[in-house]
């Protein structure tokens, strides 16, 4: 009635498979690497005392009174942001007092901007106020090879 002959091939037909990993992980590995890339949004009737750090792409038409630290911003028509900016690009349409420090920076015609920009390009539309200075990145200089300095050479006595 039971035979080995009998357990073994019932196992081997009842058995699951499992998918193989590269199947399996494939998916959530390429949603980790690309997540969508979706601007948060701090509303008109919204003002925030502290700094903002983040990654991603931020819109501020609120209020903020510290510095901002995002990978991309954009401050609207009726954004003010009293602080320091720091980001790759930066598109201002409302009002900053206070530094910017990006790559690309874009001053809209609606733009105010009390303080200096520092830049690696910088656009200006017709209209925009800005007082302060601009100052283009400095690529640090390559490192030069210093000569080597000559051989020590040693005193012998003289007998």
């Amino acid at each position: 009635m039971f035979s080995k002959q009998a357990k073994s091939a019932s196992n081997s037909q009842g058995r699951i498979e499992p998918l193989p990993t590269s199947m399996a992980i494939a998916p959530v590995e390429a949603a980790r690497r690309s997540p969508p890339k979706v601007a948060s949004l701090l509303s008109a009737d919204l003002t925030i005392e502290g700094n903002l750090t983040g990654e991603g792409e931020l819109q501020i038409d609120g209020v903020v009174k510290g510095d901002v630290r995002v990978g991309r911003l954009t401050v609207g028509e009726t954004g003010h942001i009293e602080g320091s900016i720091y980001a790759e690009a930066v598109e201002v349409r409302g009002r900053v007092v206070g530094a910017i420090t990006s790559k690309q920076v874009r001053l809209y015609g609606t733009s105010y901007i009390d303080g200096d920009i520092t830049h690696e390009q910088l656009a200006m539309e017709t209209g925009a106020f800005f007082q302060g200075r601009s100052l283009k990145f400095q690529r640090p200089a390559a490192p030069q090879a210093q000569p080597a300095p000559p051989p020590m050479l040693e005193a012998k006595p003289v007998a």
